[in-house]
């Protein structure tokens, strides 16, 4: 069971997407002498002697914008914010660049943007506009500050990893989305959100990333890559929300997503900081010295990605 499994999830569209990262990786250092800021992580954190400038963008996934435009604009939106918080930081705003064959067809695309701005009280503040093209696509930057980071590089063997997440909301009919963001209260979201920078700034929680398109399984090996280790998962403690198997849990983008890498001494204090929100704080493995991640299921276990032999992105520590 445990073989078939991993051999799904390694064929995965989320993970082979990641792969392509590579074409990028090898003609890029992933760090410099000459430069304190990373590559690989969730944003680009640009010391500025107060703190830390995050820069990121993400470029929408185009079956996406044909398919569900008006999500489409909301998750772009989304999961710029998402990876603001997801390294200790708060957002600022934000700027996009839309690709549209008409202006009808950028209507439920930016219809989509605006309300994610509100929900996220974040603004638009300028971008590129085209309505001229022979196809649509959307991609959209954001600028946020940290005073303290929470960053892909700096789990450490011994850590306990957290998978933090909210199962009140609901799976896209069409693909592998757990949208627990678009019903949610306003109020709430930012709520929920802003207990990733209080993790950074009370020193609880120093490792970690926003779970993305690759899912748990794809975040936890960038995890992994960036900061040199391999990691146990037990797949017998990995909760999943009503209705979604294993298999689709473990790949979907849950929109309300972290993987964080916590010292032993402070599991519980995380714990406590979610659990008043009604929010998922469940302790999954735990990262070791090797550079392979391990899946274990039900009495069976086996080397799901050897990092030291295969890359993922190439970006690694």
């Amino acid at each position: 069971m445990l073989s078939q499994l991993a051999a799904e999830l390694r064929q995965a569209v989320g993970i082979r997407q990641k792969q392509a990262i590579q074409a990028v990786s090898k003609r890029l250092p992933w760090a410099s002498s000459e430069s304190s800021i990373l590559l690989g992580d969730d944003c680009a954190a640009i010391p500025d002697g107060q703190g830390y400038l995050l820069l990121a963008a993400e470029g929408i996934w185009p079956t996406l914008v044909e398919t569900d435009p008006w999500f489409a604009g909301w998750c772009s939106v989304l999961v710029n914010v998402s990876d603001i918080y997801a390294m200790g930081g708060r957002p600022i705003a934000v700027v996009d660049t839309l690709w549209s064959q008409s202006e009808a067809a950028a209507v439920p695309l930016w219809d989509g943007m605006i309300a994610a701005a509100q929900v996220f009280a974040v603004p638009i503040v300028g971008g590129h506009t085209s309505c001229q093209s022979p196809y649509n696509a959307l991609s959209v930057a954001i600028l946020g500050r940290a005073q303290a980071l929470i960053t892909s590089f700096s789990a450490q063997p011994g850590d306990c990893l957290l998978l933090v997440s909210n199962f009140h909301g609901r799976a896209h009919p069409d693909h592998l989305f757990w949208d627990a963001a678009t019903q949610a209260d306003p109020v709430a979201l930012r709520s929920h959100l802003g207990l990733l920078p209080q993790l950074a700034e009370t020193g609880l929680c120093d490792a970690g990333k926003d779970i993305s398109m690759g899912g748990l399984i794809g975040t936890l090996l960038m995890l992994l890559e960036t900061s040199g280790c391999g990691a146990v998962l037990d797949l017998n403690r990995v909760p999943a929300p009503a209705g979604l198997d294993l298999k689709q849990w473990l790949l979907s983008f849950p929109s309300y997503g972290f993987l964080l890498s916590v010292r032993p001494d402070c599991v519980r204090p995380v714990q406590a900081l979610f659990r008043p929100h009604e929010l998922i704080c469940a302790e999954v493995g735990q990262v070791t010295g090797d550079r392979a991640l391990m899946l274990t299921l039900a009495e069976e276990s086996l080397c799901f990605w050897d990092l030291a032999q295969a890359a993922l992105t190439g970006f690694g520590g």
